[in-house]
């Protein structure tokens, strides 16, 4: 992503079809393997360099807006919108804000693993967007969606006997929301099929994993599908002396150099199957050396700068609490803050770990507590980080 691009998510289903399963909750935030389905999606996509991440919301909005609104999620702020009225699929869009970017939208009960990067670099000039499309011989195919080919131009049109169905992941361009008005209309059945019939819209086809929460209609098998696919092993990093060199309170990104064999062993890592997570102490905010957002810049930048070469951390978890801090609100000893483990334990409330196999990297002794605390396999920081992470892989 070289310019900014959002995420929104479409939330406001009520789940009439699965509601034996919902436990009084709205659909996106339905519980599987004690993790919910919206914070699935927000894990799987989060990773990407998005500007804002968009929630909206209809149905029992406020579990949503509680959790999530004004959080930050990988960095990205994330503002939940709320429908006053029913809008359906398309007219909620109507919501988003003038100040909006080319975005990514899905839906909020699906996931959909694929590299986002490439479908946003797949839009041309002359279309308003890029659809992604799977075969619905591994998926049940609603009814009101239609059957979509992909013609030489790379371009959608209508056929019946296409093995090819929209799976409700999107990019568009921000233009397109000068179509829609604020009123109840359907995206799939009313918005895109106008501009499908008007050629504005492309298309590509992936056979990676999906799963759709309704069409599973069993809580039980979709939790075990969920947990096939999404519980891996992780490398929990320190970030100064690890990733990059520690020149103390680096927080520009002039000045963020990464080590020896970084670049290729977090490759290394995602190849392998591992999540990335960074989990920092950060006292120079609390000793004044630099600011807050100071600290989300260089994340951001980060982000993008390696999101560039398809490397992504999943997860960078800091911590702001220092006992001597200038700042009060952040003045007070924390289990956060490490040799304390709360920022691994947070992750592990939030993603299907499997500790067993994981591992951790510092340059400190309270690197060394803190993974002896989550009974995490611990080894200092090497001259080649690359070949420090081989290595590890292939012992444990």
């Amino acid at each position: 992503m070289k310019k900014k691009i959002d995420l929104v998510i479409l939330s406001g289903g009520k789940g009439r079809k699965i509601k034996n399963f919902l436990n009084n909750e709205p659909k996106p935030m339905v519980s599987f393997n004690k993790i919910n389905f919206l914070q699935y999606s927000l894990n799987l996509y989060s990773k990407y360099n998005f500007n804002k991440i968009y929630i909206l919301t209809g149905y029992k909005s406020k579990f949503i807006i509680s959790k999530y609104h004004k959080k930050r999620i990988n960095f990205s702020l994330v503002e939940c919108i709320k429908e006053k009225k029913k809008l359906d699929t398309g007219g909620i869009l109507s919501l988003l804000p003038k100040t909006i970017n080319d975005f990514v939208l899905v839906n909020g009960d699906s996931l959909l693993d694929i590299n986002l990067d490439d479908l946003i670099l797949m839009c041309k000039k002359n279309y308003l967007g890029v659809v992604a499309l799977i075969s619905n011989k591994n998926y049940k195919v609603n009814q009101k969606l239609n059957c979509l080919r992909i013609n030489s131009k790379k371009e959608i049109n209508f056929s019946k006997s296409s093995p090819l169905t929209n799976c409700g992941v999107y990019f568009f361009k921000k233009k397109i929301l000068l179509k829609i008005k604020k009123k109840f209309i359907s995206l799939e059945n009313e918005i895109l099929k106008d501009l499908i019939n008007k050629k504005k819209l492309l298309g590509k086809k992936y056979n990676d994993f999906f799963l759709d929460v309704v069409a599973s209609k069993n809580h039980n098998l979709a939790a075990k599908q969920l947990k096939k696919y999404f519980k891996r092993p992780a490398a929990f990093l320190d970030r100064d002396g690890v990733i990059n060199h520690d020149y103390r309170y680096v927080y520009k990104i002039k000045n963020f150099k990464f080590r020896s064999g970084v670049l290729k062993g977090l490759k290394y890592l995602q190849k392998k199957n591992y999540y990335i997570f960074i989990i920092t102490n950060q006292s120079g905010i609390a000793k004044k050396k630099f600011t807050l957002p100071d600290f989300y810049k260089l994340n951001e930048k980060l982000k993008k700068k390696i999101g560039l070469l398809k490397i992504y951390l999943d997860d960078i978890q800091y911590c702001l609490y220092h006992p001597q801090s200038k700042i009060l609100k952040y003045k007070k000893k924390s289990n956060f803050r490490k040799p304390g483990n709360l920022m691994i334990k947070k992750l592990c409330k939030n993603w299907l770990i499997d500790l067993k196999q994981s591992f951790m990297i510092g340059d400190s002794q309270v690197d060394k507590l803190c993974a002896k605390k989550s009974n995490l396999y611990f080894e200092y920081s090497k001259t080649n980080f690359y070949n420090q992470v081989y290595k590890i892989i292939n012992k444990i």
